[in-house]
C-alpha cells in the first residue's frame, strides 16, 4: 500500500536539499549570464570561503567578526579574479576561458592549503540537523534553515538587480553586451560586481555545505552537483537554477527511496546525471535557458 505521508516526507526533504544545489548553481549563472564563462572555480571559491571562516573561528575570532572578515575577503577575491584573469582574456574563446577558470580553481585550492592547512574542520552554525514534525511530516531543521537563507539571498539579489543602477547595468549586459557598450556602460565594472556577487554566493553556500559535510578539500567537488541543475534549468537563468535545484533534489531522493532498492542502492549519487543527459538530448538550452537561433 502506498504511504502518501512518507512520500511527502521524502519529497519535502529532496526539495529542501535541492535548495542547497541551487545556491551553487546561482554562482555559475551570474557569471555565465554576463560574460559567457562557465566558472569552474566556483567550487574552489566555496571551499576557500568555508575554510577561511572556520579557521578564523577556531583561532578565537568572534562569529560575526569572522563572517564579516570572510565576506570582505571573498569580495576582494572576486574583484581580483575579474581583474587578473577575466579582463586579460576577455576576447578569447569560451574554451580558453573555461580552462582559465579550471586552472584558477587549483590556484585557489592551493592558496587555501597554504593559508589554513589541509585538516578537516567541523563547522557549527548553531542549527542542529534534527527533524521536527509538521502536519505528520518530519522536516530537517537544518534543511529548513538553509532554504530560508537561500531564499533570503535570492530575494536580495532579485531586488538588487531590479532596482539599483548596477543591477540595471547587469541586466543590460546580460541581454546584449554590444548594446550595453554602445550606451556607455563599462563592462569591467559590471563584471567586477558580478564576480563579487559570485563570491558572496560562494560564502553562503560554503558555510551551509561545510556545516553539513564538514569543511574539507572534497567540499570543492560540490560544484559537480550544480551541473545537472544547470542542464535542467539553463545556464543563463537564475530562476532556472532555483527550479533546476528543486527538481534535482526531489529526483535524487525519490529515486533513491523508490528505485534504489531494485538496483542495489546508491542511485542518489548518479540519478541526476542520467536525467540531465536525457534532458540534453531533448532540450539542450534547459527549461529557462535562451535558445540559440542560427540563420542560414
Amino acid at each position: 500500500m502506498f504511504d502518501y505521508q512518507f512520500f511527502v516526507e521524502v519529497l519535502v526533504g529532496g526539495l529542501l536539499s535541492g535548495v542547497m544545489y541551487s545556491l551553487v548553481a546561482i554562482g555559475f549563472v551570474l557569471i555565465y549570464k554576463t560574460s559567457g564563462i562557465l566558472n569552474f572555480a566556483q567550487g574552489a571559491m566555496l571551499l576557500f570561503a568555508a575554510l577561511t571562516f572556520v579557521s578564523l573561528v577556531e583561532r578565537g575570532v568572534p562569529f560575526w567578526l569572522s563572517l564579516s572578515a570572510t565576506l570582505m575577503i571573498m569580495v576582494g577575491l572576486g574583484i581580483t579574479v575579474e581583474r587578473t584573469v577575466l579582463r586579460p582574456l576577455v576576447n578569447q574563446s569560451p574554451m580558453t576561458l573555461f580552462m582559465a577558470t579550471l586552472g584558477l580553481s587549483y590556484v585557489i585550492e592551493g592558496a587555501a592549503q597554504l593559508l589554513w592547512g589541509t585538516q578537516v574542520h567541523g563547522l557549527d552554525l548553531g542549527i542542529d540537523d534534527v527533524p521536527f514534525e509538521l502536519g505528520g511530516v518530519l522536516i530537517s531543521r537544518f534543511d529548513l534553515f538553509a532554504a530560508a537563507i537561500a531564499g533570503a539571498l535570492v530575494t536580495a539579489f532579485a531586488l538588487f538587480f531590479r532596482y539599483t543602477r548596477t543591477g540595471l547595468a547587469f541586466r543590460a549586459v546580460a541581454d546584449d553586451q554590444f548594446a550595453a557598450l554602445a550606451v556607455g556602460l563599462r563592462l569591467s565594472r559590471v563584471w567586477a560586481a558580478v564576480w563579487t556577487a559570485a563570491g558572496i554566493v560562494a560564502l553562503v553556500a560554503g558555510l551551509l555545505w561545510g556545516a553539513r559535510l564538514g569543511v574539507q578539500f572534497s567540499l570543492s567537488l560540490v560544484v559537480l552537483k550544480a551541473l545537472p541543475v544547470l542542464v535542467l534549468g539553463g545556464f543563463d537563468s537564475v530562476a532556472g537554477a532555483i527550479v533546476g535545484g528543486l527538481l534535482i533534489g526531489a529526483i535524487e531522493k525519490l529515486a533513491e527511496v523508490y528505485i534504489g532498492p531494485f538496483v542495489g542502492g546508491g542511485i542518489e549519487a548518479w540519478a541526476a546525471y542520467v536525467v540531465a543527459l536525457g534532458f540534453l538530448l531533448v532540450r539542450p538550452s534547459g527549461l529557462f535557458g535562451q535558445r540559440l537561433v542560427e540563420r542560414a
